[in-house]
C-alpha cells in the first residue's frame, strides 16, 4: 500500500508545484521585460523633448539654434549608445535620419521595428514587444512620436539588446526552480511522514493478525496513534481478538476436561471387557474387536488431551544443542528400529545451537520419527539430519516409505487425517498435529515434502537467534 500510496501523493504535490511555478516564471519573464520597455519608454520621450524642435523637415533650412540642438540630440544619442549599448536613432516620417547612434544603424524596415515605426507615426506608442525568452537571441525596438504643433513630425526609436535581461529571468528561473525543489523535498519528506503516520496503525494490526493466524493469540495493536478511524479498528479488533482467544480457550478446555472425564469411564468399560473376556472361549474374535477399538478410543482420548496442553502451555525456550538432542532421540528409538528392521541414523555435525523448547521439540521429533519407522518398509533406512541455514537451523527426518500424493501432502498434519492408504496402521491422526502446536508454541515451523528417490522428507525449522 506504501508504495502505491506515496507515488500518488508525490505525483499531486509535484503537479501543484508545476502548476504554480510555470506561470511564476512566465510572470517574472514578462515584469523583467517590462520594466525594460518602460525604462526605454522613458528615453525616448527623453529623446523626443530634445528632438521637438531641432528643425521643421529634413530639408529645411536650420538656424543656429536648431543646429546647437541637433548637436546636442547627436551628443546624447551617443553618449546613450557608448553607455548603455543601445543603438538610438531619431528619424523623419520618412525614414530619413535627424539623429542616430551608431553611424551605420540603419532603421528597422520589418519585424517588430517596422511596426513600432508604423505605430509611432500614427501618433501612439508602441505595443509591448512580444516577449524575449532566455533561449531567444532577441532584441527589444521601440518607438515614441516627436509631437509639434499637434502633428508627429518624426520618431524616436530604440533598438535594445536583451543579454541582460535574459540573464535575468534565467537567474529569476533557478531561484524558482531551487524553490520549487525544496518545496517538493518538503512535500516528499511530509509525504513520507504522512503515509507513515496512516499506514503505521495498519502494519501494526497486519502483523498482529499473522501472529494471531499463527497460534500466538495473546498478540493486540496498541490504538494509540494514526488516524481515528484506524484507531477504532485496532479497538474493535483487539475486542475481536479477546473474543476468539476466550472462545479457543474454552473449546481447549471442553476437549481437555472432555478428555479427562472420558478416560476414567472408558478404563471401567475395558475393565469389564477384560473380565468378559475371561468368561468367553479362546479365540472369541468379536471380544477381540471390541477390545482393540477400546484400546484405540483411549488413545484418541489421550493424545486429545495432549493437543488441548500443546495449545494452552507456552513455551519454554532455551539455547539448546539441537544436534545433540536429535542424535539422543535417535538413539532412544533405534530398538524399535531394530524391531521392525528398519536403519536409523543421525547425520550431521555434532554440535549445533539454536533456541527451542527441549521437551517440545523432543516430543515433536519422537512423533515424526515414529510416523517414518511405521511406514517404511523392513531393509529401508530412516535418516535424521540437522544442518545450519542461515538464521535458522533445518532438523530433517527423512524416510524410504510409500510417501504422499500433492493432495495428501496439502492435508498432512490436520486433525484426525490420515490418508485411506494407511487406515490399516494403528495410529488417531493427532500425533502430527500436536507437533506442530508444540513446534508453533516456541517459533519453530514444520514442513513436508517428498524424498526423492520415494518416501517422505519431514523439516523442522528452529530459529538460531531468540524468538521476539
Amino acid at each position: 500500500m506504501r508504495t502505491r500510496l506515496l507515488p500518488l501523493l508525490i505525483v499531486l504535490m509535484a503537479g501543484v508545484l508545476l502548476a504554480l511555478g510555470f506561470p511564476l516564471a512566465v510572470s517574472l519573464a514578462a515584469r523583467e521585460q517590462q520594466r525594460v520597455v518602460v525604462d526605454r519608454i522613458d528615453d525616448t520621450a527623453r529623446f523626443a523633448a530634445l528632438a521637438q524642435f531641432v528643425t521643421a523637415g529634413p530639408t529645411a533650412v536650420a538656424s543656429e539654434e536648431g543646429n546647437e540642438r541637433l548637436h546636442t540630440l547627436s551628443s546624447e544619442l551617443t553618449r546613450y549608445h557608448d553607455l548603455y549599448g543601445i543603438r538610438a536613432g531619431v528619424f523623419y516620417r520618412d525614414g530619413l535620419r535627424m539623429a542616430k547612434a551608431p553611424a551605420d544603424w540603419r532603421l528597422p524596415r520589418n519585424g517588430n521595428g517596422a511596426e513600432a515605426f508604423d505605430e509611432a507615426l500614427a501618433g501612439r506608442r508602441s505595443h509591448d514587444p512580444p516577449q524575449v525568452w532566455p533561449w531567444q537571441e532577441g532584441r527589444l525596438t521601440v518607438a515614441s512620436p516627436v509631437v509639434r504643433d499637434g502633428d508627429v513630425v518624426a520618431v524616436v526609436v530604440t533598438d535594445s539588446p536583451t543579454g541582460r535581461m535574459r540573464s535575468r529571468i534565467l537567474h529569476g528561473w533557478l531561484v524558482i526552480a531551487g524553490g520549487e525543489c525544496a518545496a517538493m523535498l518538503l512535500a516528499v519528506g511530509a509525504a513520507f511522514r504522512l503515509t507513515g503516520w496512516v499506514l503505521r496503525p495498519v502494519r501494526i494490526l497486519d502483523t498482529a493478525t499473522h501472529d494471531i493466524a499463527t497460534g500466538r493469540m495473546q498478540s493486540r495493536v496498541a490504538a494509540a496513534s494514526g488516524p481515528p478511524e484506524l484507531r477504532r479498528l485496532a479497538r474493535s479488533f483487539n475486542e475481536m481478538a479477546d473474543n476468539v482467544e476466550e472462545v479457543l480457550e474454552q473449546q481447549r478446555a471442553f476437549v481437555a476436561d472432555a478428555s479427562h472425564q472420558l478416560r476414567n469411564p472408558l478404563s471401567a468399560l475395558l475393565l469389564r471387557i477384560e473380565l468378559l473376556g475371561l468368561e468367553l472361549p479362546e479365540g472369541h474374535e468379536e471380544i477381540a474387536s471390541v477390545r482393540t477399538e477400546g484400546k484405540r478410543l483411549a488413545r484418541v482420548l489421550d493424545d486429545l488431551l495432549d493437543l488441548a496442553l500443546a495449545e494452552h502451555t507456552a513455551a519454554d525456550l532455551r539455547l539448546t544443542d539441537i544436534a545433540a538432542l536429535a542424535a539422543d532421540r535417535v538413539d532412544a528409538w533405534l530398538p524399535v528400529a531394530a524391531r521392525e528392521e528398519v536403519g536409523l541414523a543421525y547425520t550431521g555435525p555434532s554440535a549445533i545451537t539454536g533456541w527451542a523448547d527441549p521437551i517440545a521439540l523432543s516430543s515433536a521429533l519422537d512423533a515424526v520419527v515414529d510416523n517414518a519407522l511405521k511406514f517404511t518398509p523392513p531393509e529401508s533406512h530412516v535418516e535424521v539430519s540437522a544442518r545450519a541455514d542461515g538464521e535458522t537451523i533445518a532438523l530433517t527426518v527423512a524416510d524410504g516409505g510409500p510417501g504422499l500424493t500433492e493432495d495428501e501432502l496439502a492435508r498432512i498434519g490436520d486433525r484426525f487425517w490420515r490418508s485411506n492408504r494407511h487406515q490399516n496402521v494403528s495410529g488417531s491422526g493427532l500425533g502430527l498435529s500436536i507437533s506442530r502446536a508444540l513446534l508453533m508454541a516456541g517459533g519453530a515451523t514444520i514442513a513436508y515434502a517428498p524424498n526423492e528417490p520415494r518416501g517422505l522428507r519431514v523439516t523442522i525449522t528452529v530459529p538460531r537467534d531468540k524468538p521476539q
